[in-house]
């Protein structure tokens, strides 16, 4: 059977496994649906026990007994308590890598089931409930059944597969290095792979479901601080001192004609946010300085570059029009994610193939932030996401990643295995 799908301004021929299906893929089909038992027994595990950012110790001793007993060779603590393997194929061909994130938030589970995650930490001081609100324990399972499968049909895999279990995505501990950046500067691709495949979970799609889309697909992040310093003064009295409330008002509106006016929209989406403005302690009162913290989004990294230099800027020169001073600091966080065209257009048949054709969405720009983004500047990328909402309820409205009441359906995350499986076996044929 032959179907016809357009994904972007590409016309894909998407032909069905079972009229032309080779032994190789035959034989994938057998091994994946031998794990579909096993995929939900460890996400379940991992679900009940998850841990935060740079302390998945348990998680990277789990993973590391399941990849040990498949013989792969396993490299433990990379960045802090990342877990990588290498399955050698029986014939020459290049090397590529597939990717799970293994942390999970400072979120108290809602969601009621028999395995749901009573685990507490501590986070920024304070005692927090953690689970897996972002199926971060999805992605783990996942990639699990893909190289036990994998492993199955090693002799007719043309090439290398470097599993790459990946802690932090989150981001790391106040103070410490960790996620996709410091894996890359330990030496992960010091044997660069041809290409990357990742995944992603997401609310937003029903299960069957696979949403991608060529080029930019998720925003840089980057978060700022803006330290507005005036005079203190007597609230009856503004004159006699300089009021850094007032200029923190006039930064915020002056910050946002930056993304509506100054920067090209026809080219790129961009978000300037604030989530804080902290300063003052009563009516009476003007303080010496308040604080402002926010976030920029961007889709692009020479406009990306561009607004930091603008938002400091324009801070700046809006305090010291008022008589106060604006120190401005910037975090530099994830790049833009951006699936290498070329790559998403080979593989696009194969998805469509693997979840039907009709099942295959063409997803808007998510303003999220994902740092996947790191591998993909290094070499191609493909992230796509896979959906876990029950079919017969409406994704729209389903609590989303990140939500105490984030629910994952079991039955997608065996498509999950079957499309990382078959990208891997379709590449390296």
């Amino acid at each position: 059977m032959i179907k016809k799908i357009i994904f972007g301004s590409v016309l894909f021929t998407a032909i069905s496994a079972p009229s032309f299906a080779s032994s190789i893929n035959t034989q994938l089909e057998q091994a994946t649906q031998s794990v579909s038992e096993k995929v939900i027994t460890w996400r379940r595990h991992l679900h009940q026990y998850p841990e935060l950012s740079n302390r998945e110790f348990e998680t990277a001793k789990y993973i590391t007994n399941h990849l040990k007993s498949l013989g792969l060779e396993v490299q433990t603590d990379v960045a802090h308590t990342g877990v990588v393997a290498k399955l050698s194929g029986g014939k020459k061909g290049p090397l590529i890598a597939l990717r799970a994130d293994m942390d999970a938030l400072p979120v108290t589970e809602q969601v009621d089931l028999p395995f749901a995650s009573k685990q507490t930490s501590t986070y920024r001081g304070n005692e927090v409930g953690v689970m897996h609100a972002c199926g971060h324990d999805t992605h783990v399972a996942i990639l699990m059944a893909v190289a036990e499968s994998l492993v199955k049909i090693k002799d007719q895999l043309a090439g290398e597969v470097l599993f790459v279990f990946q802690p932090a995505e989150e981001g790391a501990p106040e103070g410490e290095e960790g996620g996709a950046e410091l894996m890359l500067k330990e030496g992960l691709f010091k044997q660069k792979p041809e290409a990357m495949f990742g995944l992603h979970v997401t609310s937003s799609l029903n299960t069957g479901q696979i949403g991608f889309r060529e080029g930019p697909l998720m925003a840089s992040e980057d978060s700022f601080t803006i330290n507005v310093t005036g005079r203190q003064t007597h609230g009856s009295r503004p004159w006699n001192g300089v009021d850094p409330i007032v200029a923190s008002s006039q930064i915020i509106m002056a910050t946002q004609t930056i993304a509506s006016r100054q920067v090209d929209v026809t080219k790129a989406p961009s978000v300037i946010s604030f989530g804080a403005i902290n300063g003052g302690i009563r009516s009476n009162i003007i303080p010496d300085n308040v604080e402002l913290i926010g976030t920029i989004r961007t889709f692009d990294q020479t406009m990306r570059a561009d607004i930091k230099k603008r938002l400091a800027k324009t801070a700046e020169l809006v305090a010291e029009s008022a008589g106060a001073k604006a120190d401005v600091h910037i975090d530099h966080g994830y790049p833009v994610t951006v699936n290498n065209v070329a790559l998403t257009q080979k593989m696009t048949p194969t998805l469509a193939r693997i979840a039907g054709a009709d099942n295959i969405i063409t997803t808007d720009l998510i303003t999220g932030a994902e740092d996947f983004s790191y591998y993909a500047l290094e070499t191609p990328g493909l992230f796509y996401f896979l959906g876990v909402t029950p079919k017969d309820q409406n994704a729209k409205t389903a609590p989303s990643n990140h939500s105490p009441q984030f629910y994952v359906d079991e039955s997608a995350l065996q498509l999950g295995v079957e499309s990382l499986s078959q990208l891997v076996v379709d590449y390296l044929q």
